[in-house]
């Protein structure tokens, strides 16, 4: 049964688990992210189109969760209104016990939050060809304010958890598709943030990289106490997953996923 549901901390990339996965945490731990009442109209009047209705969702540090919809659903509209992407019409969102939007923006610097507290990882892993590996991960530390030595460090032991620290000199083109797809989650995760969003990352795998790819995102989401949402039609790795959120008709429905059921 489903029921409807301006300046940043320093990454420091802290390793211990919070919490066993599946399970929310403790007392005094705020999830990573929390949205309520999340709207998004498009247009005015007759031509007015509500594309999300009042969206609710809770994700705590360490899980990885599952957001599902069909097209239309108004699934693309709420994974970029979680991102910062686009502004929401009306509602609430929260990082880590921040309030970053409650009927407007509260904060000013809507890249930095991007850069910074929000990871992302894609379909396609958007590498830039004409850097090295370590250089692809090191930039956003680099944005963010760290010397080139401090970032290249940063990028060289997030490559390492990702076992492609052997590839840290090697150029996009040198590696294979899921080489490029754990850099592009070293990239997401270098800068510590406390969600990431990945939108579709198994579409193009075949099975067996397609349950690679989770089993390191959760591998990650709990040795680095992120949230992970993973926008996904894959079928294949539906069943990994502890919590669903299901989209449909702009409403957000919480359910258990295949995985705690079971």
């Amino acid at each position: 049964m489903t029921t409807p549901s301006g300046s940043f901390r320093s990454p420091t990339l802290q390793e211990e688990p919070l919490h066993p996965r599946g399970g929310a945490p403790g007392a005094g731990v705020q999830p990573a992210i929390e949205i309520s009442g999340l709207t998004k109209r498009y247009g005015e009047g007759d031509a007015a189109v509500d594309a999300l209705k009042g969206a609710a969702m809770v994700v705590w540090p360490g899980e990885v969760v599952g957001l599902i919809g069909p097209s239309g659903s108004g699934k693309t509209t709420l994974l970029k209104c979680l991102g910062a992407v686009i502004e929401p019409s009306a509602g609430r969102m929260a990082l880590a016990g921040e309030t970053i939007y409650d009927h407007g923006w509260k904060v000013k610097d809507l890249r930095a939050l991007r850069r910074d507290r929000i990871g992302f990882v894609f379909q396609a892993p958007y590498l830039i060809p004409v850097l090295d590996v370590t250089e692809n991960v090191a930039l956003l530390p680099m944005l963010a304010g760290l010397s080139n030595r401090e970032a290249r460090d940063r990028a060289l032991r997030m490559l390492a958890a990702l076992d492609v620290g052997h590839r840290a000199d090697a150029r996009v083109s040198q590696l294979s598709g899921g080489e490029q797809q754990r850099v592009s989650i070293a990239r997401a995760l270098v800068n510590e943030p406390p969600v990431i969003l990945a939108d579709e990352p198994t579409a193009p795998l075949d099975s067996d990289r397609a349950l690679t790819v989770i089993r390191i995102l959760n591998e990650m989401a709990q040795r680095f106490r992120t949230a992970v949402i993973v926008v996904t039609h894959d079928e294949k790795i539906i069943p990994t997953f502890e919590r669903i959120y299901r989209i449909r008709d702009g409403r957000t429905y919480e359910e258990a996923g295949q995985r705690r059921a079971a």
